[in-house]
């Protein structure tokens, strides 16, 4: 069971648990909330498109979403992106917390596949890992428990709704915040390349005119397989900015598949959860 919220771009799966029942009330209170933090990120279009996070010399917004998303950005480190790389996780974010506050005891807010996961104690959560954001199949599952009481767990890549620089079927980054994750997946994602041939990359503004990334070069097709060692190259360099995240404190670990192959960050077994079949 799920409450919907749907406006444009956002796609708001809600569920929320109280005494081990449903908590409807919660849920409906949440989805209402949903429309007024994309509201928020409205209000602030023109500066959530500043490439390469909002300069500090610029104000920041008081608005709680558009605030969120800066910060996130900005703890990357990453040129290439613009706070809109945060948005569908800061906004399933400020929607968990909300329905939290409402007495919720579990949360689960999935924002097209960008998750925020609340956990009193004693409760868990399972989410399952796909080997490419335009495959159905589940391949990995993992189960959550309030060793941390906030999760985020999200996945960029090619086939997903978001432009993509690089070749990876899916890379998941997790964290104790869908902002944060969302951010992390995105640079993960993008990190996941190796130049070849049959690898084509156009300018974002090619592919969509409305794009807050219009001169960064972004993945349009792989004309045919690639070589063993192209995938394994651009694991390797997406591998290595996970890690650096992961060191940096900003992600808690990330799960990257690119042509069949899988890498996962060290320790990802301790820090998050075991991995599945």
């Amino acid at each position: 069971m799920a409450v919907i919220a749907e406006n444009g771009p956002m796609r708001l799966a809600i569920r929320a648990w109280s005494e081990g029942a449903f908590f409807t009330d919660a849920a409906l209170e949440g989805a209402g909330f949903a429309f007024s933090c994309l509201r928020q990120v409205a209000a602030h279009l023109s500066l959530l498109k500043i490439p390469g996070a909002v300069p500090e010399s610029v104000p920041l917004p008081a608005a709680p979403v558009a605030l969120a998303m800066i910060q996130s950005i900005r703890r990357t480190r990453d040129p290439d992106l613009t706070p809109m790389a945060a948005v569908a996780g800061s906004i399933a974010d400020a929607v968990a917390d909300r329905i939290r506050r409402a007495g919720a005891q579990k949360v689960i807010v999935e924002n097209g596949g960008d998750i925020a996961i609340r956990l009193d104690p004693g409760q868990t959560a399972r989410v399952g890992l796909r080997t490419g954001l335009d495959t159905p199949g589940i391949s990995r599952i993992m189960a959550l428990d309030a060793d941390h009481t906030s999760w985020g767990v999200n996945t960029s890549g090619l086939g997903g709704r978001s432009l993509t620089c690089g070749i990876a079927s899916a890379a998941t980054a997790v964290a104790v915040t869908s902002s944060l994750a969302d951010a992390a997946a995105t640079s993960i994602a993008n990190a996941c390349f190796h130049p070849h041939p049959d690898i084509l990359r156009v300018p974002a503004r090619d592919m969509d005119p409305h794009t807050d990334i219009p001169d960064v070069p972004v993945t349009a097709e792989i004309k045919a397989p690639l070589p063993g060692g192209v995938i394994r190259a651009a694991l390797d360099r997406s591998l290595e900015r996970a890690e650096a995240f992961c060191a940096r404190g900003l992600i808690l670990g990330a799960v990257i598949v690119c042509g069949g192959h899988m890498a996962v960050t060290r320790e990802f077994e301790t820090r998050v959860a075991l991995l599945h079949a």
